[in-house]
């Protein structure tokens, strides 16, 4: 879905900018910026997030006692 939002030119210079240093998009940093926005507020950014938040909540745990999930490493083959 596209909207449009308005930046002043200057705003836009300067993430024009930062994306062109990070070597990304314009794209990549509103995303980035949106996802941190959502997770300040305790708001799932996808699935996984919500299904983690949910277990979380139906075992009554806190934050200090949950686990993040590791990506698993590929098993080395002898």
């Amino acid at each position: 879905m596209r909207k449009l939002i308005a930046f002043d030119d200057d705003t836009f210079d300067k993430l024009r900018q930062l994306a062109r240093d990070r070597m990304g998009t314009f794209q990549e940093l509103a995303d980035e910026a949106f996802a941190d926005l959502l997770k300040k507020h305790g708001i799932p950014i996808d699935l996984k997030d919500a299904l983690r938040k949910s277990a979380a909540e139906g075992r009554g745990a806190t934050k200090d006692n949950v686990t993040e999930l590791r990506p698993r490493t590929p098993r080395r083959r002898s």
